[in-house]
């Protein structure tokens, strides 16, 4: 019960060396887990080299361990600015040698600092057919407002919030009865399908890969 665009390509997007992605995360997770889930499958020519959370309590946390995925704790309290965080960020997916960066969850606005340091390369997954639904209650908005068909987006991370060029959205029912668990639920089933194909097409604009 769902419609997504583009459609994945006949053939994996693939590269040579496998792409290395650093995940930032501040909640559970899942979109992390089926990030790692479809490199190990071969679905997505790449790995996780490192996942950061900036809650020492999110369950993505655990999910690395469980995983064997390297991951870091930058607790956003312990530092003086949104800058300064973000430099701490690029500190350590440079040392990770990472080629892309995906936003999954990160539930913090993100600065010059890390844009121009992954220019073209930084990644957001949102919950909403942006430019439809902006913010941080993008799923409340959809079932406030009545509309009949929302969905999700993985795009590319400009510096205005939740714009920048689209990669991949998907489209789905609101049913009758919905509330913002089973919306929320069902439009996370999109985004886990989408993200991997998002980094695919990423790489590609930026002549990482070839089709296989």
């Amino acid at each position: 019960m769902a419609v997504q665009w583009p459609l994945p390509p006949e053939h994996p997007i693939v590269t040579k060396p496998p792409l290395r992605l650093g995940v930032m995360a501040s909640g559970s997770g899942s979109n992390f887990e089926a990030l790692v889930q479809a490199c190990r499958s071969g679905q997505l020519s790449a790995e996780v080299s490192l996942l950061i959370v900036n809650k020492p309590e999110a369950g993505a946390l655990r999910r690395a361990e469980v995983l064997d995925v390297p991951a870091q704790v930058l607790d956003h309290r312990n530092y003086p600015s949104r800058e300064a965080l973000d430099r701490a960020l690029v500190t350590s997916f440079r040392a990770a040698q990472v080629d892309l960066v995906v936003m999954a969850g990160w539930m913090r606005i993100v600065t010059q600092e890390l844009i121009e340091a992954y220019p073209e390369r930084l990644i957001n997954i949102h919950p909403s057919l942006l430019p439809s639904f902006r913010g941080a209650k993008a799923i409340r908005q959809a079932l406030e407002a009545g509309v009949t068909l929302t969905g999700c987006t993985a795009h590319l991370v400009e510096l205005e919030v939740d714009t920048g060029p689209i990669l991949v959205q998907a489209a789905l029912p609101v049913l009758d009865g919905d509330s913002e668990a089973s919306l929320s639920e069902r439009i996370h089933q999109q985004e886990h399908r989408i993200l991997p194909l998002a980094v695919s097409l990423a790489a590609q604009r930026l002549g990482l890969c070839a089709q296989g």
